[in-house]
C-alpha cells in the first residue's frame, strides 16, 4: 500500500510547477509580442527611407536631363524654364501641373529648409506626383525639394544639385533650418558640368 501512494504523488504536476510554466509561458509571449512590434516598426521605417530613396533618385536623374551644355557655336545652353515640379498623368496617377517653371535657374539659398516655388513638389503615398508651390496638397506623404548651386570656382560652366526627400511634414520648421539628413529621408548630391551638345 505504501508503494501505490507514493506512484500517486509522482504522476501530476504540482500547483508550484504549474504556475512557473505559465510565468515562463506568458514572459515568452510578451517578449515575442515586443520582437513582433520592433519588426513592424523597423518595416514601415525601411519602407519610407527605401521608397525617400527612389523619388530623391527620380529627381536627380529629372535635374541632370535637362539641358545644360554648349552648342555647335560654343555659347552656353540652359534650361531655365521646365517645370521640375509638373507630372503627366500615368497609370493611376492624375496629371498635377502646378509649381514654378525655373530648370536649373540658380536656387534661392533656402530651398532645402524650405517649399520655395520651383524647387520643390509633393508626392503621395502611390508614389504620384501632387505638382509643387508652397501651398502642401492634403494627401502629401513626401516633400521633395531641390537646389541649384553655381560651383563658386566654376561658376557658369558647372553647378551643384542637390535632393532632400522627407516624409515630414514640419521639416525646415521643427529642426529650425537644419538640412541634416535625418533616418527617414533621402539626401542626395551632383554635379552638372557642361559639355557640348
Amino acid at each position: 500500500m505504501g508503494a501505490s501512494a507514493s506512484s500517486n504523488r509522482e504522476s501530476g504536476f504540482s500547483l508550484i510547477e504549474v504556475l512557473i510554466a505559465t510565468g515562463l509561458l506568458a514572459f515568452a509571449l510578451v517578449s515575442v509580442a515586443q520582437l513582433f512590434a520592433l519588426s513592424t516598426r523597423n518595416n514601415v521605417a525601411a519602407r519610407y527611407s527605401t521608397l525617400s530613396s527612389m523619388l530623391a533618385e527620380q529627381k536627380m536623374e529629372q535635374l541632370r536631363a535637362l539641358t545644360w551644355g554648349f552648342d555647335l557655336l560654343n555659347l552656353p545652353l540652359s534650361d531655365l524654364s521646365t517645370n521640375t515640379a509638373a507630372f503627366e498623368a500615368t497609370g493611376q496617377c492624375a496629371a498635377a501641373n502646378t509649381g514654378a517653371g525655373v530648370g536649373l535657374t540658380p536656387s534661392p539659398g533656402n530651398t532645402l529648409q524650405a517649399n520655395v516655388n520651383g524647387y520643390v513638389d509633393y508626392v503621395d503615398e502611390n508614389g504620384c506626383g501632387l505638382g509643387g508651390g508652397t501651398v502642401i496638397p492634403a494627401n502629401t506623404v513626401y516633400i521633395r525639394r531641390w537646389s541649384v548651386e553655381p560651383l563658386p570656382t566654376n561658376p557658369n560652366n558647372t553647378i551643384i544639385l542637390q535632393v532632400l526627400v522627407t516624409p515630414r511634414f514640419d521639416r525646415g520648421v521643427a529642426d529650425e533650418g537644419s538640412v541634416t539628413r535625418l533616418p527617414d529621408e533621402a539626401r542626395l548630391i551632383s554635379v552638372k558640368t557642361r559639355k557640348t551638345l
